[in-house]
């Protein structure tokens, strides 16, 4: 049985709810926003630059240079203090007990425990556009554009922290689209995997 399963995904492709799901159908603990609430404690920055900061490169956010220097010893800079913190948070969590998380290079950052199931969700852009609509609403820019911007920071990030292709198959063990495969079917798939 594999004890942690970290879900990464396409903004809009329900790879959150999906997460959750699993959590629940396992009863394992569910770490998304919890885990930004433990990394702002963990190092006393606001939880709503953590994230918005955690999932993106640096530089990519006035906030990273704003922060960019004493806010650690030597000569780290915002980014990589909470890039430190949040490797410390998820590696903590995993070892407390089973876990589904979601996001933040989970995948990577326990690439070495054998315990993990590291899942990728995906999703054609219609689809996804057409959920972000239904779940956060209507915004001045269209959706297409939306998911363009989420998914290019998302894929800065995880390649400047990783070195990894973020969405390469080979980073994954399991790679499910959520539009065909349906996400109530994703969860079974996962869970099934799970045990």
């Amino acid at each position: 049985m594999k004890k942690i399963i970290t879900i990464s995904r396409q903004f809009g492709s329900g790879g959150r709810s999906i997460g959750k799901e699993v959590a629940e159908k396992l009863g394992y603990a569910y770490y998304d926003s919890e885990l930004v609430l433990q990394v702002a404690e963990k190092t006393g920055l606001h939880p709503s630059y953590i994230a918005d900061a955690g999932e993106y490169a640096p530089g990519k956010s006035i906030l990273s240079y704003a922060f960019s220097s004493g806010i650690s010893p030597g000569s780290m800079n915002a980014s990589d203090y909470l890039w430190s913190a949040q490797c410390s948070v998820i590696m903590e969590l995993a070892e407390k007990g089973n876990c589904v998380i979601v996001g933040r290079c989970a995948d990577y950052i326990l690439r070495e425990r054998e315990d993990c199931l590291n899942v990728f969700i995906y999703a054609d852009k219609s689809y996804r556009a057409k959920h972000i609509v239904e779940r956060y609403g209507v915004t001045d820019k269209s959706p297409e554009k939306r998911l363009e911007e989420k998914d290019s920071k998302r894929k800065t990030n995880y390649k400047y922290y990783t070195g990894r292709n973020w969405g390469s198959v080979e980073n994954y063990h399991i790679s499910l689209d959520s539009g065909v495969i349906t996400p109530e079917k994703c969860v079974d798939i996962i869970v099934e995997l799970a045990k």
